[in-house]
């Protein structure tokens, strides 16, 4: 490795406005919003504020497919939060969201109003109003939060880290790359050895920890994130792939991964979803598309 110059940390730490960088226009150290601006409100019960990045799809995914279950009270508006544009600093997402980041979710349609913000939370909430896609057996349904909670823990490491050292830094520094890479690899590894033996993470039943992991770790390991399956070695990690590969066929999968897109082709968005019929646009043909189509890059777009 070539040594660097020697960076020695300031006492104190202050912001420098005008840092160059990808997110530097909207990167700050402060919470709290930037502007007023009100969210718009559609006639479901279930609110979405997102944007289709891997985080944003694990919640239109898993609506997706409880629709298809049949649980009509999904029925959701999905409105497009254009991150890489401030929208997550509004007066109106902060009030749902303090964190400013997507996706949050906003549910009226029980007596009075719940919020909620991380797609964890998202996930495990709507598994257990509409009671699908956890496992009952309380065994099963701690696997199944074990490896909810890892992607939440986990994920962390592969997007900030790998995602913005590989990608995004405005200087590639080899000790970053270095370091994020072999985490990224070893949480790979853990998936794949734990596939082994299973159509799923949680054994032959698909649930919200395969909602939850699929889009960052099926997305990498196809190079539909961040470009980097060669330089992953991700073709080494057979199972995941095979993994990949069967959930990216399932119907709610190609329809709640296009919801809050708002890059590439114009056929492979949904830029806001309000009702089935807005799929009706998109022939099944462009919808199977979807699948044979992945991996697909979009590296200049997934900024969470």
């Amino acid at each position: 490795m070539t040594k660097r110059e020697n960076y020695e940390p300031p006492k104190i730490w202050t912001w420098n406005k005008d840092a160059e960088g990808t997110f530097a226009s909207i990167n700050r150290p402060l919470a709290g919003a930037t502007h007023q601006a009100p969210l718009p409100r559609g006639r479901h019960g279930l609110q979405l504020y997102s944007q289709g990045t891997p985080n944003g799809q694990k919640v239109t995914i898993m609506l997706e497919e409880l629709l298809a279950q049949g649980h009509s009270g999904a029925e959701y508006d999905a409105h497009l939060i254009n991150i890489g544009k401030g929208d997550q600093f509004s007066s109106g997402f902060v009030e749902i969201n303090p964190n400013s980041k997507i996706p949050a979710l906003v549910d009226y349609s029980d007596d009075g109003t719940i919020r909620l913000f991380e797609s964890g939370a998202i996930l495990l909430y709507l598994a257990e109003k509409f009671e699908t896609l956890i496992p009952t057996d309380a065994r099963r349904r701690a696997e199944c939060l074990n490896w909810l909670f890892w992607q939440m823990g986990s994920a962390p490491y592969l997007g900030g880290g790998f995602g913005h050292f590989y990608v995004y830094a405005s200087e590639k520094i080899e000790y970053c790359i270095d370091r994020y890479t072999m985490e990224v690899k070893r949480q790979l590894d853990v998936l794949d050895r734990h596939l082994s033996d299973k159509a799923y993470m949680c054994g032959d039943e698909y649930s919200i920890a395969d909602i939850a992991i699929w889009p960052w770790y099926g997305a990498v390991h196809s190079g539909t994130v961040y470009d980097a399956a060669e330089f992953l070695d991700t073709e080494s990690y057979k199972n995941v792939g095979r993994w990949a590969q069967s959930i990216a066929r399932r119907p709610g999968v190609k329809r709640g991964r296009i919801v809050n897109r708002n890059w590439g082709p114009p056929e492979r968005q949904l830029r806001e979803r309000h009702n089935a019929s807005d799929f009706e646009l998109r022939t099944q043909d462009k919808l199977e598309a979807e699948a044979d189509s992945y991996p697909e890059s979009f590296i200049d777009q997934v900024k969470d």
